[in-house]
């Protein structure tokens, strides 16, 4: 069982510690010090969920219907390169915001969605989450203590980015600083979503 767990600890660790769509969002969430607790657990919860449902299943599912993963890469590089060109724009021209009247913080409720969306309309999320990570904790003598393990990597992950991002955050709150941030993200997400045209 131990073996199992860390097995899937270490897997897990390797993929989600990758700089990604989700981490990146994380970071930037976190340097505004914008609900970014509440972000770092739903991406918790997303991972266990997604890691879970690969193990027990939904891995052979989506092996088997490559129709699933087109809907959910053309579905994703349409959000990432909406949100990227967003943060491209707040990059190259700050007072873009100020002009649309999004200088103030955002509701919990419209940076979960956003987050959400981050999470769940990426691909990679599928291909690495549930297709990899799902298809391997199925191997294992205990699946349950895999798909934990994996979680638990998911829990350190997220909330040490999260933790450390908005302790760090008075250092960087500076406009040049947010620029950096906005731009990181934007090359993130149309990077990411260049890939998944290329791919198809």
């Amino acid at each position: 069982m131990w073996q199992s767990y860390l097995n899937g600890l270490l897997v897990a660790a390797g993929l989600i510690i990758a700089i990604g769509a989700q981490n990146a969002f994380v970071l930037a969430q976190s340097l505004r010090r914008e609900h970014h607790l509440s972000v770092a657990a739903l991406c918790v919860l997303c991972d266990a969920v997604l890691v879970s449902a690969g193990v027990f299943g939904l891995a052979k599912v989506l092996a088997e219907n490559p129709t699933l993963l087109a809907v959910a890469r053309w579905g994703g590089v349409i959000f990432l390169v909406w949100y990227g060109a967003k943060a491209l724009r707040r990059a190259i021209a700050p007072q873009a915001m100020a002009d649309a009247g999004q200088t103030g913080p955002r509701s919990r409720r419209a940076v979960l969605l956003a987050a959400l969306a981050v999470t769940l309309l990426n691909p990679h999320v599928y291909l690495d989450t549930v297709l990899l990570i799902g298809s391997l904790g199925a191997q294992q003598a205990a699946p349950g203590a895999y798909a934990m393990g994996a979680a638990s990597a998911s829990l350190l992950w997220f909330f040490t980015l999260a933790l450390g991002a908005a302790w760090l955050a008075p250092w960087l709150a500076r406009p040049a600083t947010w620029r950096l941030v906005d731009l990181m993200v934007a090359v993130m997400m149309l990077g990411m979503a260049s890939q998944l045209v290329f791919a198809a």
